[in-house]
């Protein structure tokens, strides 16, 4: 799960219903660690703009960067839908951010943000190539929103782990990015581009009922994988019998913002 794009079609109104949204400790430790107000802001690997969005309230302008086009749609009409007015929407990845240098010119961008998806980039090469985009006191902002459900130290993670190996014909063990290894690493990775690195970790308890888990867990299969429609009756009524008795599920949701910023 989560291990190869395919964020499209279905999966992305299951991604943009079911997936956490970003407290919002999280904008205002952005807000404070690069000083934005003025600025503009690309949120890289934007999705349906769960970050996207609450960045902009706070700034001149952000650019969304996503490589699905159903995931842009999504998100411009989320933006649409809030109000929010000052977000462009471009197609691409983290490998076209150097050429934006021709669009937007060096030190002229406040930060930017990559909330989940930085499993999916190469951040060795990512990092360097964006130290010149960013303005002194900028950066970039590494947002982690807690481990998968299928990861969590609770009984009823461990039900779902083993549910999800039944149906799945093999173990889901990718932590998404959240897990120490790669915290570290993409600290070593920002340290190694001229970054001044900082952490802020905020945690909260969110209490998820069956529909709710079960629409985290389509939203985090690819297209491939996802159970079509005639299946679903089945995959949940599986999963209710793997996890009985509960019917809620108390989650306790570690976020941590690592930034780096261009001093």
């Amino acid at each position: 799960m989560d291990q190869g794009l395919g964020f499209r079609g279905e999966v992305v109104d299951f991604y943009h219903r079911y997936r956490r949204g970003y407290p919002a400790e999280v904008v205002e430790a952005l807000a404070t660690a690069f000083h934005l107000g003025d600025d503009t802001v690309i949120d890289l690997g934007c999705g349906t703009g769960q970050l996207t969005v609450p960045v902009a309230r706070r700034v001149r302008a952000v650019i969304g960067v996503d490589p699905e086009p159903d995931m842009l749609a999504r998100a411009r009409s989320a933006a649409t839908a809030a109000g929010v007015t000052n977000v462009t929407w471009a197609l691409g990845a983290d490998t076209d951010l150097p050429a934006m240098a021709a669009l937007l010119g060096t030190g002229r961008l406040g930060a930017v943000t990559i909330g989940q998806a930085l499993h999916w980039m190469r951040p060795d090469r990512l990092f360097p190539a964006l130290f010149p985009l960013l303005r002194a006191g900028g950066g970039v902002a590494v947002v982690t929103n807690g481990a998968p459900l299928w990861l969590l130290d609770t009984p009823w993670s461990r039900a779902l782990r083993a549910f999800l190996t039944r149906w799945l014909g093999t173990e889901p063990t990718y932590a998404c990015g959240t897990d120490t290894d790669s915290e570290h690493r993409y600290r070593d990775d920002l340290t190694a581009a001229g970054f001044e690195v900082g952490t802020t970790t905020i945690e909260y308890a969110t209490v998820l009922d069956l529909e709710q888990l079960a629409g985290n867990l389509y939203s985090a299969f690819s297209v491939d994988l996802l159970p079509a429609p005639d299946q679903r009756p089945r995959f949940a009524e599986e999963l209710r019998h793997a996890l009985a008795p509960e019917r809620r599920f108390t989650e306790h949701v570690r976020v941590r913002v690592l930034t780096g910023t261009k001093r």
